[in-house]
């Protein structure tokens, strides 16, 4: 194990708790998964804590995956009540994501930490660039494709997700509005989609990672304990906040301060891979 600060894991926690919470509002605020949130948020706390470049970005890609699974839980259950998930979707795509979500895990494992930064930065910017213009509404085809296309998508959105440390949404809601899918389904049938990641991709991280040197105090594999342990429940407990924030914006503005945050993001980590 790496000694953190001698080694603190007071400061280890309260840095968690700060992640969950920034995490909570942000996710709570703009409708997305908080892995979009955490990973570069826990990244840059990693980096304070001193922990070493060549695993911190698997630490905070594991350990986000791992926060995610509660939510997920508790949002796909919440969308089912309502009707919103598409049971036909999911047989169309569950599968393929599960297993490109394993795959993807696989692959992280044998990168570098700046290889993965890269694949967050320039996913996370292109994700930017669509919130940033006015693309609301519009689509490029007007049903979900199938037979090997329809398959690649769906494994190509598992694997990508994984390798970023979030849930299916701010991939698979984008891609299936482009495909003619009414938002609140695509949304609905998201949350069980990022159950479908988060599940098989923090066991991977945790088998992957089970012994890598280096790794912060508390964790199991490459997934933080300390950091799952905090991060999920303040998260899910700070979510509410930013969903009434969320109401006092129009959609439009709430695109904007995304698509912005997002490229924030999105810029900082391409100069950590390539700078």
């Amino acid at each position: 194990m790496h000694s953190l600060l001698n080694p603190d894991l007071l400061t280890l926690a309260a840095m968690m708790l700060l992640t969950g919470a920034v995490g909570g509002v942000i996710a709570g605020m703009l409708g997305v998964g908080g892995g979009i949130v955490i990973v570069p948020v826990l990244d840059l706390v990693l980096a304070a804590l001193d922990v070493d470049s060549s695993v911190r970005m698997h630490v905070a890609v594991a350990t986000s995956l791992a926060t995610i699974i509660p939510t997920a839980i508790s949002s796909s259950r919440a969308h089912h009540a309502k009707g919103a998930v598409d049971r036909d979707q999911l047989k169309r795509w569950g599968a393929a994501i599960f297993l490109g979500a394993i795959a993807g895990v696989l692959l992280a494992s044998r990168v570098t930490g700046d290889m993965l930064s890269a694949v967050f930065g320039i996913v996370a910017l292109i994700v930017a660039i669509k919130m940033l213009l006015p693309l609301e509404g519009k689509h490029i085809a007007d049903a979900v494709p199938g037979g090997a296309v329809g398959q690649i998508i769906p494994f190509g959105i598992g694997g990508i997700s994984s390798m970023m440390g979030i849930g299916g949404g701010t991939l698979s809601v984008p891609v299936m509005t482009l495909f003619n899918v009414p938002i609140h389904r695509a949304v609905g049938t998201a949350a069980l989609f990022g159950l479908l990641i988060s599940g098989p991709a923090t066991a991977a991280f945790i088998a992957t990672g089970w012994n890598v040197e280096d790794l912060p105090p508390g964790s199991l594999g490459y997934v933080n304990l300390i950091g799952f342990a905090i991060i999920a429940p303040v998260s899910y407990l700070t979510a509410p906040w930013g969903a009434r924030i969320a109401h006092a914006l129009s959609k439009r503005q709430l695109s904007l301060m995304f698509g912005l945050f997002l490229t924030v993001v999105a810029v900082r980590m391409l100069l950590r891979a390539f700078g």
